[in-house]
């Protein structure tokens, strides 16, 4: 029961928003919609990082708890790892300042 309310709250809510989102592009324009974007882009590729990282160093502790043994190889991967999911966030981070800075689709958007 609980699963179907919240499942009906949050679609309630996302058309709400959308709808408001949607009325207020003539006073926002353009650059206010991107502005938007970019911080919800970036603040879901930060998420997204952390999540993957702390579980990777979730599964690197209990690997090394298991098997003390291979713990020098799985540190080595989980740097690795740890890196890969890094440069992601960074790869994020220059979308984002490009849409923010260069307004690549702010004249496709207007019109």
């Amino acid at each position: 029961m609980r699963k179907a309310f919240m499942t009906i709250f949050t679609t309630a809510a996302l058309l709400t928003l959308a709808t408001a989102a949607f009325a207020s592009e003539g006073a926002m324009g353009a650059i206010g919609t991107i502005s938007w974007a970019t911080a919800i882009g970036m603040g879901l590729a930060a998420a997204g990082c952390g999540l993957g990282q702390g579980l990777g160093l979730k599964a690197a502790c209990e690997g090394t708890a298991r098997n003390p043994e291979a713990g020098g190889k799985i540190t080595v991967t989980l740097i690795l790892g740890l890196a890969f999911i890094e440069s992601l966030a960074i790869y994020a981070l220059v979308v984002c300042l490009i849409l923010l800075f260069a307004h690549p689709f702010a004249k496709i958007i207007t019109g």
